[in-house]
């Protein structure tokens, strides 16, 4: 008999619950199917991670931290900020798939470790913000608005890819552009 890893259980667990919520989103995702491609208990799926609802939440969580150590926010360097977050969700779709399923979900609704996600998303502002106040970064724009719309412009291709393969028959030039856009957005 193969002794017990709870850890490796839980990764398992973890990245079939990644590929679940982001085909299905919280509603349509099925911890039948989560246990079933995990290879794992569904009790232990509930008293690892709780309700499905909570699982997502510690999923979501998880790709954001991620994202936010392999790609921090970089206003001074904004073209190359921008290449590094269009290689990030290049290489990991799922991230802007689970955001997206998040807001479909919940709208304009609280969300679960919504604190949390306050706090992620203050640190990133606090970037922009300090490059405000250092003059590298235009002050037209508050903070917040700036970021959104930076990261608006890096993530839309995933988001709808049916919308760049229809528009876009070039996708360096593409990214090219977002670079350009990015860069005359933060100068004002």
């Amino acid at each position: 008999m193969a002794a017990r890893d709870p850890e490796a259980t839980k990764a398992r667990i973890f990245e079939a619950a990644v590929a679940e919520f982001a085909r299905h989103g919280i509603a349509g995702a099925r911890i039948d199917r989560i246990a079933a491609e995990a290879k794992a208990n569904k009790q232990l799926i509930y008293a690892y991670y709780g309700n499905k609802g909570e699982l997502f939440a510690s999923v979501l969580e998880k790709k954001m931290l991620d994202l936010a150590i392999s790609v921090p926010v970089d206003p001074d360097d904004v073209e190359g900020w921008i290449d590094r977050l269009l290689d990030y969700h290049a290489a990991h779709p799922e991230l802007l798939r689970l955001l997206f399923w998040e807001g479909m979900e919940y709208g304009t609704a609280e969300l679960p470790h919504e604190a949390e996600r306050q706090a992620h998303y203050a640190r990133k502002v606090a970037a922009v913000r300090d490059a405000q106040e250092r003059g590298v970064v235009t002050t037209a724009i508050p903070a917040p608005d700036l970021l959104f719309l930076l990261v608006a412009m890096a993530n839309w291709a995933v988001v709808v890819p049916q919308m760049k393969r229809i528009l876009v028959d070039d996708a360096d030039r593409l990214r090219d552009s977002i670079k350009k856009a990015a860069r005359r957005v933060v100068e004002g």
